[in-house]
C-alpha cells in the first residue's frame, strides 16, 4: 500500500476550478466587446531548409481586411472582422463567432530581406513566406609565419647593417 501525502492546497485548486467552473458559465455574459478581446487567430508557423512559412486561419475575412507589416524583424499581421448583426423575434439570440479588431506579432532573426516577403489569401487561410537570412559564417583570418613576411622596420634595419660595413 502506497502512504500519499495530503496537500490541502491541491484541494483547495482542484475545488477553486470547479466553483470557477460552475459559476463561470452563469455569469459569463458574451458582449461585443468580450468577443472582440478574445478573439486570436490562430497561425502555424514552420522552419524549412530555404523560408519560414506562417499559415492564419482568418475565416470570413478578405484580404482587404488584413494587414501584413514588417518593422525591423518584428512581423505583424493584423486586421478586423467585423460582427453580423442578427435580429431575432423570439427575444433568444446566441453569437458565439468573436468579432473586432486582432494582431498577431512574431520576432523573426535578424538579417530577413523585408522585400523579399509574400503574402497570399485564399480560401480564408493567409500565407506569409519569409525567406530564411544567409547564414552567417566565421571570417578566417590568414596567419602570416615569420619567414613570409618581414616587418618594415626590421628591413631598414637590416639594410643599414649590410651598408655600413662596405662604406668603411
Amino acid at each position: 500500500m502506497t502512504l500519499v501525502k495530503w496537500e490541502p492546497t491541491r484541494e483547495l485548486g482542484t475545488l477553486q476550478k470547479e466553483m470557477d467552473r460552475l459559476f463561470g458559465s452563469v455569469f459569463s455574459v458574451a458582449t461585443a466587446a468580450a468577443a472582440q478581446r478574445r478573439w486570436i487567430p490562430a497561425i502555424d508557423l514552420v522552419e524549412g531548409a530555404e523560408e519560414y512559412v506562417l499559415r492564419a486561419d482568418l475565416p470570413g475575412l478578405r484580404s482587404d481586411d488584413v494587414k501584413v507589416e514588417l518593422d525591423e524583424n518584428v512581423l505583424t499581421i493584423s486586421g478586423e472582422r467585423g460582427s453580423a448583426s442578427e435580429e431575432s423575434s423570439n427575444g433568444f439570440r446566441r453569437i458565439e463567432r468573436a468579432s473586432g479588431l486582432f494582431a498577431r506579432s512574431l520576432t523573426l532573426p535578424t538579417g530577413i530581406d523585408g522585400t523579399a516577403i509574400t503574402a497570399r489569401f485564399s480560401d480564408g487561410v493567409l500565407e506569409v513566406r519569409i525567406p530564411r537570412p544567409a547564414q552567417r559564417r566565421p571570417l578566417r583570418v590568414a596567419i602570416e609565419t615569420a619567414a613570409e613576411s618581414v616587418p618594415a622596420a626590421v628591413e631598414d634595419a637590416q639594410a643599414e647593417a649590410t651598408e655600413t660595413p662596405a662604406a668603411a
